[in-house]
């Protein structure tokens, strides 16, 4: 519609200014379309209208989310003979359009460039740059880009971070990975604090998961209602392959001649559990009665928590009671309970059995 309107403005004998040159572009820049872009910015001088900051830096952000990097700092380096002085956005969209070509060597060169042509970066363009090193595989970079913000003036924010985490997390580096997201809540002054996100969490565990630290990927996983951060399918997605780690290491143990006890099933039902796969949990639930063996309360209770609130998790809980894993459950004044020896699911289903 931008487009239609700004090719019938010379019929209804009106003159196109820079304005609505820049509203085509932009337009063009926001539905993809960057060859149309390229196409108007190209016909300004002859239309004796002279492209500013904004023509140039919305044909380079289009150029960038079409995948054509080179086209994008093309334009950026075109500015100055045009008489155009770049501005942060201009190279913020050409440090964007390197980070979506997988270019990080070039968005840290223009990163650089940015003082040098007296524009001050900002938050964007840092962000843009440590996402730029983190699709490229360079983690060590994007924690030192991360570390030099505060000194330019520049104060991180969620994004910042969760570049950072996923950088760590896909070098192989958890334990940074946990580290930087234990300095967000500090990165700010209250009431502007940076609040860790689902997106930060899951870099997190899937940092954790590829790490092999099983446990630490489910604990973080187990810690995102208390932060008041809802799990996604990417938060669950990353707990389950952390869950299938542990699972696999459960397996590994007869092989190497290690017999499992009640805590290498324990832990395995309750990774399971914080990982929301109950049937996983069940099963391997199921071999300890199979085998004639006798789950103490604690593994009953960690069947339980990992079942709950699925109907299975009540039959389990008349088959401890059958078993009767918690004799003195029942004071002999019969008014009272003894939950002592139960986990927080298991106490439920007492109180209402």
């Amino acid at each position: 519609m931008a487009l239609l309107l700004l090719s019938q403005m010379p019929l209804a004998e009106v003159v196109p200014n820079e304005f609505s040159f820049n509203a085509g572009i932009s337009a063009c820049e926001k539905g993809g379309e960057w060859k149309m872009a390229l196409y108007l910015l190209s016909q300004m001088p002859a239309a004796r209208v002279v492209p500013d900051e904004v023509s140039f830096s919305a044909g380079i952000s289009a150029c960038g989310k079409g995948g054509e990097w080179q086209m994008a700092l093309y334009l950026l380096s075109q500015m100055p003979a045009a008489g155009v002085v770049p501005n942060v956005i201009s190279f913020n969209a050409g440090i964007s359009a390197c980070e979506k070509g997988d270019e990080w060597q070039m968005a840290l060169f223009l990163l650089s460039q940015m003082p040098g042509a007296g524009v001050v970066p900002n938050v964007i363009s840092f962000n843009a740059g440590i996402s730029a090193c983190e699709k490229g595989g360079k983690w060590q970079m994007a924690l030192y880009l991360l570390s030099r913000m505060p000194l330019a003036g520049v104060v991180p924010d969620e994004i910042s971070f969760n570049a950072g985490i996923s950088a760590c997390a896909k070098g192989g580096e958890w334990k940074m990975a946990l580290y930087l997201l234990s300095q967000m809540p500090a990165a700010r002054v209250v009431p502007d604090e940076v609040v860790p996100d689902q997106i930060s969490f899951s870099a997190g565990i899937s940092a954790c998961e590829k790490g092999g630290e099983w446990q630490m990927a489910l604990f973080l996983l187990s810690q995102m209602p208390a932060a008041r951060v809802v799990p996604n399918e990417f938060s669950f997605n990353a707990g389950i392959s952390a869950c299938e780690t542990a699972l696999y290491l459960l397996s590994q143990m007869p092989a190497a001649g290690v017999v499992p006890d009640e805590i290498s099933f324990g832990a395995g039902i309750k990774s399971c559990g914080t990982a929301r796969i109950w049937e996983m949990a069940l099963s391997l639930f199921a071999p300890i009665r199979g085998n004639q063996l006798q789950p103490a309360a604690a593994l009953y209770g960690q069947a339980i928590g990992a079942t709950w609130p699925e109907t299975v998790s009540f039959g389990l809980f008349d088959q401890a009671i059958l078993d009767q894993t918690w004799p003195n459950m029942f004071l002999e004044s019969g008014t009272w309970i003894d939950l002592h020896d139960h986990s927080c699911c298991s106490a439920v289903l007492a109180v209402s059995w």
